[in-house]
């Protein structure tokens, strides 16, 4: 469990406990037969990211840091989203998946408003 002084620190704009939170939502519905879907699976690997648990980006595969990254690394992360998503070639599933992170990157760095 992270300490108090953990939970104050931003993962892009927003507390860390906000985003604890919801990657716990989301992996406890990820993890629940019927529930599981590409997008909850993506933004749950957007969110172990930024929270500096993953070994490595969600869509660049860039290798991880142990660190939350920084607003530089999770905006060009995000960027990298949105090219896939506008890849013809990309299936449906991966589609989704590619939305389910951007949309965590997104609400992360304070882009939209609505928590996947």
């Amino acid at each position: 469990m992270d300490s108090g002084r953990n939970q104050d620190v931003l993962v892009g704009i927003k507390p860390r406990a906000q985003v604890e939170a919801a990657h716990q939502r989301l992996a406890h519905k990820a993890a629940t037969p019927g529930l599981r879907t590409p997008f909850s699976l993506g933004a749950v690997s957007a969110y172990e990211w930024a929270l500096g648990r993953a070994s490595e980006a969600p869509v660049t595969g860039a290798a991880g840091t142990g660190r939350v990254p920084s607003s530089h690394l999770l905006t060009a992360e995000l960027d990298a989203a949105v090219v896939q998503l506008g890849d013809p070639t990309q299936s449906a599933e991966g589609a989704a998946h590619v939305r389910g992170v951007h949309d965590a990157l997104a609400w992360v760095c304070g882009l939209i408003d609505e928590q996947p």
